[in-house]
């Protein structure tokens, strides 16, 4: 009996592990290693700090998937793997052994580089922890809505511009619940580059900034941060190259996408930042019976931007390609789209929608378009 083993619960082993379940393999034995029994949809994360969905809105069961699979679901941390005898090094439980691997672990902020940031600084994942920090924060806030509080956010890509709107949409709306002043507020966006969104099109960038800007959120750009210091317990100093220094209570994190540590100790083949390389097919370029989608994932002949878009369009091929390695079929080639929709939301029940060159501003009915896109999402992968 062949054992397939999915080691995280990203979006693209969420819809294989639906389709496992639709169209089971007899006779394989299909194990999940995850963190946690949940897992978030990226699409609506924002929506969630903004106050516009439940935790359960916006988490996917990975318990239930996994029992629809006939899946084992073991709840630990993958911390190595061993290519040569076939074993994934987990935490706390013995070694797993896998002849087929496939790899959906999602990305970290990078970090590590700079002084103060993995101690003072919220990172934007693991998600899990960023959710306690937030929920602390909108406690602490709803008791003391009369103090000031100041928050950066470090990183101008799509991550960092949602999580300031969403941020500042929720705790507005409480200190005008409680009759305190929003100007009891503060924002500050931090982005090493010139232009907010630097990646994107002009189009979307000139519309993100007048977004930031008519909402008050104060933005520092070409701003590259060197140093975090702890000025006292709740109060930190967010330095940059350039001599600014800005006060602040929270700093999140939410800089360019990095790959695990330990990732770098398999054996697999790996790009300068540790993603593994993988071909059309989805396969480790140097460990064809190794399979990695989502953001951990580069593929070597078609590099796309780390966005939840292409880890969910990965899922079907990558389910396809699973069962077609196990059953010693040829593998089908995946070549991801080059254009792709993306729905900015803004906080406020209003979402940008951006494809190439073209950008609508925010509004209402955009918005409900990415909430009907994102809920039927969730009804897709519920059990």
């Amino acid at each position: 009996m062949p054992d397939l083993v999915l080691v995280g619960g990203g979006h693209s082993h969420t819809i294989a592990l639906k389709m496992f379940g639709m169209k089971p393999l007899p006779g394989v034995c299909l194990t999940l290693i995850t963190p946690a029994s949940d897992t978030p949809y990226s699409g609506m994360l924002p929506g969630h700090i903004a106050g516009l969905y439940s935790y359960d809105e916006c988490h996917i069961n990975l318990s239930r998937l996994a029992d629809l699979a006939h899946a084992h679901l073991y709840i630990d941390q993958a911390i190595g793997l061993d290519l040569e005898n076939r074993q994934v090094i987990c935490a706390n439980r013995p070694a797993v052994n896998f002849d087929v691997l496939s790899i959906d672990i999602g990305s970290t902020p990078a970090t590590i580089s700079v002084p103060g940031a993995a101690e003072y600084a919220i990172p934007a994942k693991p998600v899990a922890k960023l959710l306690d920090y937030w929920y602390k924060l909108l406690q602490n806030v709803h008791e003391n809505p009369q103090q000031q509080l100041k928050i950066a956010i470090v990183g101008g890509g799509v991550g960092g511009v949602e999580l300031a709107l969403a941020i500042q949409a929720h705790l507005q709306q409480i200190l005008i619940a409680k009759q305190q002043p929003v100007q009891n507020l503060e924002i500050h966006l931090f982005h090493r580059h010139q232009e907010i969104l630097p990646h994107n099109h002009e189009s979307v960038q000139l519309q993100v900034k007048q977004v930031l800007t008519r909402r008050g959120i104060r933005l520092h750009l070409g701003e590259s941060v060197f140093q975090i210091t702890q000025i006292y317990q709740e109060l930190f100093a967010v330095k940059c190259e350039s001599g600014l220094v800005v006060e602040c209570h929270k700093v999140f994190w939410v800089t360019q996408a990095a790959a695990v540590d330990w990732l770098t100790t398999t054996g697999l083949g790996t790009d300068e930042q540790g993603f593994i390389l993988v071909n059309d097919t989805l396969q480790s370029q140097t460990h064809p019976y190794v399979f990695a989608a989502g953001d951990i994932a580069t593929m070597v002949n078609h590099p796309r931007p780390k966005a939840g878009v292409f880890a969910v369009r990965q899922g079907k091929p990558l389910f396809e390609n699973l069962q077609r390695m196990i059953l010693g079929k040829p593998l089908k080639p995946y070549i991801p789209q080059q254009q792709y929709l993306s729905l900015i939301g803004t906080g406020d029940k209003r979402a940008i929608a951006t494809k190439g060159a073209f950008t609508l501003p925010p509004h209402p009915l955009t918005w409900c378009w990415k909430d009907w896109i994102d809920r039927r999402f969730m009804q897709r992968l519920s059990v």
